[in-house]
């Protein structure tokens, strides 16, 4: 299913969820600046033009390319009372076929951590995947150590599957992640086949 740029929009209690657009520059920039400190030892490493317009457009060309071919869902979180820029979610790796899968990242400025905007846009993104992609599973991982993004999970209704050694690169190393999953509720074993299971 291809999706059109503009008319990608969630909405949430507190937020609109739309990709990213280049006038997002200076307030994605200013975000990420402060809170370096907070991101980086959850994130790979950042490249030294990590905050320049240029890689900045690239990410925004990249967004508008992954939505229209169907292979991602990159958005910003924009809180709706004032327009300020919360952090980002990306509904990745979509794969059709027999997986019906993607793989969900996200990140929330420092000073809007903790006040249940992620977990807001993590239900909006799970239940677009399952009701209007068609997707049966989404899965996240994230390290083993990071207690608020492994609580943000379960409590968005992710199970833990397990262990992923040298998973990603975060922080300039490799490092093992734990696995969660969240599953279409309708999709749970056997589709479309007869007789005795």
């Amino acid at each position: 299913m291809l999706l059109s740029l503009r008319k990608l929009r969630l909405e949430t209690e507190r937020m609109t969820l739309r990709p990213p657009i280049h006038s997002d520059f200076r307030a994605w920039t200013a975000l990420r600046t402060a809170s370096r400190d907070f991101l980086t030892p959850w994130e790979p490493t950042w490249a030294h033009d990590h905050l320049s317009r240029k890689a900045f457009s690239n990410r925004v060309y990249w967004a508008n390319r992954s939505i229209n071919s169907g292979t991602a869902m990159p958005l910003f979180l924009i809180r709706r009372d004032d327009q300020t820029l919360l952090g980002a979610i990306t509904l990745d790796n979509i794969r059709r076929g027999p997986a019906l899968a993607g793989t969900l990242g996200y990140w929330t400025g420092e000073a809007f951590a903790r006040q249940g905007y992620m977990r807001e846009a993590i239900e909006a993104v799970v239940h677009y995947a399952f009701n209007h992609l068609d997707l049966s599973r989404i899965e996240a991982a994230c390290l083993p150590e990071n207690k608020a993004s492994r609580g943000l999970l379960e409590r968005s209704g992710f199970k833990y599957e397990g262990v992923a050694q040298s998973y990603l690169q975060i922080d300039g190393r490799w490092r093992t992640h734990v696995l969660y999953a969240s599953l279409r509720g309708d999709r749970r074993g056997r589709i479309g086949a007869t007789g005795q299971g």
